[in-house]
């Protein structure tokens, strides 16, 4: 195979790939309008239903405009040998190619994320905010891009530095190595992530004595649940929008709810809520989708060790000396479907887990408060109740609210 022939390979699963997206966000978009099922008719009157389409309507649009000058971009980067001159430019910097790769990457990164910012504000100062749900003071949303830059160039720095330290002294094994680097990491994460990560963007306060704590530990001492790591996040600094989380896992284990999840639902509905996120650590998904994602990045990292050392990646786009970052960027397009396809399959398994996790809280607490704690968080963020099924099918990790009320009646 030729470098050209390889190119126009990577230009066109990059084309096809956009093109799948927008077929979905389109038929995606058709449905926006339709009734809503008898089910869920409750949700909404025709204001607040109106609201919702107008909202969804312009995240599209918006969604549609900002991945067409996405690739755009993208292409003409790849027409226009950017690569190539990102590449001299940092070898113009240092001979070693650990920090060759490293400013490499930096300089993509924080370009992309500098052109992606007009967008992203956009986003949040102009559509989040007409719709009522931004709570992101300026200053907050410029230190949270500050922070991640800083964050992404530590850790992703030092897990990068040490694959190609890994390739360049043990050669076609360094996939073993960089696997279990990423596999202690990707523990460590799991483990310590609400502990020293939320903290640089987030306020966490232990959940106050009172009647919802002493509701959370009545349930969990029924289910035989060890819980005393409560905490509340302060989502409301950025959003109005509700959440919970479960992370981590061990004596590390703990439920985060947003303060916004604590204002919109009343105790028995929190209840129900948490009682969802214990159905999934007492069932092992944490511990179950762990594994997966170490198994992919193996089944990855060794698919990468086959062709890394190819000087046709690094000759497809124009860059006459060949060196692992630069094959890593051409084997990440050339990988893509393949992600795209574990990407199905992980989405499956996560709306499996939520229905296992739906029945969990059915069995133990109650279907009534999660049913009308489902539809609260559904109403506050407008969300999309009538999805095509072939978008649902590729990018939803949940099943549809009213797949859900249908599985929570049974």
């Amino acid at each position: 195979m030729s470098p050209e022939t390889l190119f126009y390979i990577i230009i066109g699963i990059l084309i096809v790939s956009f093109i799948i997206d927008q077929a979905l966000d389109y038929l995606n978009a058709k449905h926006f309008s339709d009734s809503l099922p008898t089910e869920l008719q409750d949700i909404f009157d025709e204001q607040e239903y109106q609201k919702s389409q107008r909202y969804k309507t312009e995240r599209y649009k918006f969604g549609l405009l900002t991945s067409s000058i996405s690739l755009i971009a993208t292409l003409l980067f790849f027409f226009f040998d950017g690569f190539a001159y990102v590449d001299n430019l940092a070898r113009s910097i240092s001979n070693n190619e650990i920090i060759i790769a490293l400013v490499f990457f930096g300089i993509i990164m924080i370009a992309s994320d500098i052109l992606n910012t007009p967008f992203s504000y956009y986003s949040t100062f102009v559509i989040e905010e007409k719709y009522g749900f931004n709570k992101t003071s300026r200053k907050t949303f410029f230190l949270d891009k500050l922070k991640g830059w800083l964050m992404g160039a530590v850790l992703g720095g030092i897990i990068l530095g040490a694959i190609i330290w890994f390739y360049q002294t043990t050669g076609e094994n360094f996939w073993l190595y960089a696997w279990g680097i990423i596999t202690v990491f990707t523990v460590l994460m799991n483990l310590f992530y609400a502990r020293f990560i939320v903290p640089l963007f987030n306020k966490q306060t232990p959940l106050e004595e009172g009647f919802l704590r002493s509701e959370i530990e009545k349930y969990a001492s029924k289910v035989g649940f060890t819980l005393d790591k409560i905490f509340v996040i302060d989502g409301s600094k950025r959003s109005t929008k509700a959440n919970a989380y479960f992370s981590g896992f061990g004596s590390e284990k703990r439920v985060t709810l947003y303060d916004t999840l604590i204002n919109d639902l009343n105790e028995k509905e929190i209840v129900a809520v948490l009682a969802h996120e214990v159905g999934h650590y007492k069932r092992n998904h944490i511990i179950i989708n762990l594994l997966v994602a170490i198994l992919t990045t193996g089944f990855t990292l060794w698919l990468l060790s086959l062709f890394i050392g190819n000087p046709l990646l690094s000759e497809a786009l124009n860059v006459s000396q060949p060196s692992f970052h630069i094959g890593l960027v051409a084997f990440g397009v050339l990988y893509s479907p393949i992600s795209g396809i574990t990407s199905l399959i992980m989405n499956y398994l996560s709306r499996k887990f939520e229905y296992q996790a739906d029945d969990y809280a059915k069995n133990t607490f109650a279907s009534e408060p999660l049913i009308s704690g489902l539809k609260k968080l559904s109403k506050n963020s407008l969300s999309n109740l009538t999805p095509h099924p072939l978008y649902v099918f590729a990018h939803y990790s949940h099943p549809t609210l009213l797949q859900r009320f249908k599985n929570l009646n049974k």
